[in-house]
């Protein structure tokens, strides 16, 4: 009876100590067994609340000044093509990791946003979040099958269509060095010209601009937002996220400022592909060299963005939240120590 009367008291004391230094914005954590007993969850687990606190054992708390309101996702669909249903790259002769038509790898990359997306949902819950598909030529087939997809999800969706002779006026045939450009490469410059357009026309906070070949991990979308929150607080300024950990980052010994995102290591990198997310305000102020981008070929295409990375900071996770299913050498494909035929997998 006297051990049960202590254990009480004990129990009372421990609850009305973890109420007080909780007023003072203080955690505690059980280091026996790791849990936070306020919480209901463990110190390994994801403890940041959006739009208010970043939450890291054992790096402490980051207060959010930059709270991200919203989110719309531009997919370039491209699954058309002569070599054998696509599943050579573009104006490349290197066939693409498991050797299948393009359509599979579109599929795939929807899906897995429309997951990872849907996960994020969990935990921003005043946050809006849109998939838009621009699609350049693809079948009835194909449409069909990407707007099956979408109907499935609980997310705004939506599908444009763009016509073959759209911007021929802005879009220049002839590159830098005076060489003709392949229709291939005028269609995909086409499609980055419209989603340029898109955000002209819309006012989310934040766009995610993505080719349809990069297979996203279920938390990529949440961790890319909770790390845009925390390190734009940080920083007091708006910047620019990749989603992969590209093999090429390796090839030279490059300066990087490592940051801590929300669950991993995120880098400072100059260069990505045509696959980023950055803010409303950012797209603004290089409005006209993201349309200089898509309107005339330079080498390598992304040379514009390069240089905007030189003023803006352009973080890279470590390890990757994607994978661009690439040809397997290639040097922009496939993130290193990544479980790729898992992720293939996973969103088949």
């Amino acid at each position: 009876m006297k051990n049960k009367i202590l254990s009480q008291k004990k129990s009372f004391l421990n609850k009305f100590f973890i109420k007080l230094i909780r007023k003072f914005g203080y955690e505690v954590i059980d280091q026996a067994n790791l849990n936070i007993p306020s919480k209901n969850s463990e110190a390994n687990e994801n403890l940041s609340e959006s739009g208010k606190r970043s939450i890291n054992i054992p790096l402490g708390k980051t207060e959010i000044t930059r709270k991200v309101k919203s989110l719309t996702i531009i997919i370039r669909s491209y699954t058309f093509g002569d070599n054998n249903d696509g599943k050579v790259m573009l104006d490349q002769n290197k066939k693409r990791i498991f050797n299948l038509p393009k359509i599979e790898y579109t599929l795939r990359t929807i899906r897995s946003v429309i997951k990872s997306s849907e996960l994020a949902k969990d935990y921003f819950k005043d946050v809006d979040i849109k998939i838009i598909i621009t699609d350049d030529k693809s079948t009835e087939k194909n449409l069909e099958r990407i707007n099956q997809l979408l109907r499935s999800c609980n997310l705004k969706t939506e599908v444009i269509n763009l016509k073959e002779n759209e911007f021929d006026n802005e879009i220049k045939t002839i590159d830098i060095n005076g060489k003709n450009i392949s229709k291939n490469m005028i269609s995909n410059m086409r499609n980055l010209y419209k989603s340029i357009k898109i955000t002209e026309a819309q006012e989310a906070d934040l766009f995610y601009f993505l080719e349809d070949d990069y297979i996203h991990k279920r938390e990529a979308i949440t961790e890319m937002l909770f790390t845009y929150e925390k390190i734009s607080s940080q920083l007091k300024q708006e910047l620019f996220l990749c989603p992969a950990d590209y093999p090429y980052l390796y090839s030279s010994i490059d300066n990087s400022k490592i940051f801590f995102g929300n669950m991993r290591h995120w880098r400072s990198v100059n260069e990505s592909l045509l696959t980023f997310l950055t803010s409303k305000k950012m797209i603004n102020k290089y409005l006209n060299e993201l349309k200089l981008m898509s309107t005339i070929r330079h080498h390598p295409m992304e040379l514009k963005l390069h240089e905007i990375y030189k003023k803006e900071y352009c973080i890279s996770p470590i390890p990757s939240l994607a994978m661009h299913t690439t040809n397997i050498n290639s040097t922009y494909g496939l993130p290193p120590n990544f479980n790729w035929k898992k992720i293939w997998d996973e969103n088949e």
